[in-house]
């Protein structure tokens, strides 16, 4: 499951995911996010906050997400990946090549200071 908001004064959209991710949870988000960009040009940042990666349900939970990140991608200035897991480096390095976000890796209990630095856009 993710639960998901978007900080809109901010512009911010939080995720936490805390179960294996499915399609569902990449549809009601991208109609969430789509909602929220139709009034703005961009997301100031994105705050993922989980203790650790809890992957995806199946195939379907897996295309949904890449499927949501190539639509989205270009409308996001940044993106604090807040956990202690040791997938928070991969991501940091693969997401260089999927986004011209800046990312940056936090850890679990420094939520605030990742906000604090989503912003700072």
């Amino acid at each position: 499951m993710l639960d998901y908001s978007i900080m809109k004064p901010e512009g911010i959209l939080v995720l936490k995911p805390d179960a294996p991710l499915n399609k569902q949870d990449f549809i009601g988000l991208g109609a969430a996010v789509d909602a929220y960009l139709a009034d703005h040009a961009k997301l100031h940042g994105v705050l993922i906050h989980s203790k650790g990666f809890p992957g995806w349900e199946n195939f379907g939970g897996f295309t949904a997400h890449m499927h949501f990140v190539r639509e989205h991608h270009k409308q996001v200035e940044r993106v604090a990946i807040v956990t202690d897991s040791q997938i928070a480096d991969i991501a940091e390095s693969l997401g260089k090549h999927f986004t011209s976000a800046a990312l940056r890796h936090f850890p679990f209990d420094a939520d605030m200071q990742a906000l604090d630095w989503l912003k700072a856009h």
